[in-house]
């Protein structure tokens, strides 16, 4: 079989959160396991936690470009919490979490039985390696190291989970690049991703190149708008996040654009985070 697997245009369903079951403390946002209407466990990510919308909008990025790259990704679905729900919650902590996550959240199908990815116990591949250091300088995700990989294994395979540290320039951005045609994006979108030297997977990953010549050809614009179109409109409102004045008059669709478009140059200019890649690879190997 191929190990890059078969593409389907994204569609996400919707749940309705009806259990709140436990929360996960190790997460700085308090993530939690949740059960949907649909009888499944979710690992719940809340928009009133943390860095709210914007770590949602990495999860789902994040996690449906792994998809359309051929990783095993957990299923990701819009979960649903309505104003009644926690209100039974003893820990004010979780209850005001909870207030402030009316709406729509992310949830991510829980696998349990899974078992943190542990690189002396389970053994990448070269080119395995090298397609998930591609994807992390991609998205410039600084959360897949050896104190937290971020990888589960599940029946003998590799996940991989929780991209919400991703895409990390959009918690600086302001309108000097707010849209999608400014030269201040496109120079962002170019930078080198310097924080991959302390990827877990790093030293394993020999095959950079040959990684990167098939994911450009897999990831291409249509899939990067079709990923990007999944953002609900709510996310790129919501006035907690977006709520400056200065922000006022900028809709959803410039700010989707945004996305899009950091994606597609940063793809076009892949060579940039590989060579920063390959020369911290050096440094270690």
């Amino acid at each position: 079989m191929s190990p890059f697997m078969a593409y389907n245009e994204p569609i996400l369903r919707t749940v309705q959160v009806i259990r709140y079951v436990t929360p996960l403390r190790e997460g700085g946002s308090l993530p939690a396991i949740a059960e949907a209407d649909d009888e499944f466990l979710y690992v719940l990510k809340f928009r009133g936690a943390g860095q709210g919308v914007k770590s949602l909008i990495a999860e789902l990025i994040g996690g449906e470009i792994a998809r359309v790259l051929g990783f095993r990704m957990p299923e990701i679905v819009f979960a649903n919490l309505d104003a009644a729900f926690g209100r039974s919650e003893p820990d004010e902590e979780i209850q005001d979490l909870l207030k402030t996550s009316i709406g729509l959240n992310l949830g991510v199908h829980y696998l349990s039985g899974s078992i943190t990815f542990d690189p002396v116990v389970t053994k990448v591949d070269p080119m395995l390696a090298s397609r998930i250091v591609w994807l992390d300088a991609l998205l410039t995700n600084v959360d897949r190291t050896a104190r937290n990989t971020n990888m589960l294994v599940w029946n003998k395979e590799l996940w991989l989970i929780d991209h919400g540290a991703s895409l990390y320039f959009h918690h600086s951005w302001d309108n000097a690049f707010i849209h999608p045609d400014s030269p201040e994006l496109a120079a962002i979108a170019q930078r080198p991703f310097v924080q991959i030297k302390d990827h877990v997977l790093l030293p394993w990953a020999s095959e950079l190149e040959k990684a990167d010549m098939r994911f450009r050809e897999l990831l291409t614009p249509e899939k990067i708008r079709a990923i990007t179109g999944l953002i609900p409109e709510d996310w790129l409102t919501d006035k907690t996040i977006w709520g400056t004045t200065e922000d006022a008059a900028i809709t959803a669709d410039q700010r989707r654009s945004v996305y899009t478009r950091f994606l597609e140059t940063r793809v076009a200019s892949s060579t940039v985070f590989i060579n920063e890649a390959q020369h911290a690879r050096k440094a270690l190997v």
